[in-house]
């Protein structure tokens, strides 16, 4: 069955960096294009970013371009999150889900609703 599993989650100050992974279970293949969401207490579920066949289209959410960036690793079946220059703003449980579907689909904005396969989340807290 397929399986994601996130890590990289922890607790930091402001201006801080993590590095944030998500690791299909082996010899599976869950999409072509992997996203990332985003959840704090009290608030909607947002998209942050995606990235599509490995690169050739991304996608991130303004409230965090130019900080945080989209990569993946197809020896390693993972995708990962750089996120730097974080701030307090940024606290929330974070999410990857993965999706078969067009470039423009994934590249436009992530709609959770047409991931079909999701990770259990792993929580970034940053500090001021």
């Amino acid at each position: 069955q397929v399986q994601l599993v996130e890590s990289g989650g922890g607790s930091v100050q402001a201006g801080g960096s993590l590095r944030l992974a998500c690791a299909a279970s082996e010899y599976s293949n869950p999409g072509n294009c992997m996203g990332w969401f985003r959840q704090a207490p009290g608030k909607e579920r947002e998209g942050v970013a995606t990235i599509y066949i490995g690169g050739i289209r991304t996608y991130y959410a303004d409230s965090v371009k130019g900080r945080f960036t989209i990569s993946q690793d197809n020896a390693k079946n993972t995708v990962y999150l750089q996120m730097n220059s974080l701030k307090p703003d940024d606290t929330a449980m974070y999410y990857c889900a993965a999706a078969f579907t067009s470039g423009t689909v994934c590249s436009n904005g992530p709609v959770e609703d047409i991931f079909p396969y999701w990770g259990q989340g792993t929580q970034v807290t940053v500090s001021s």
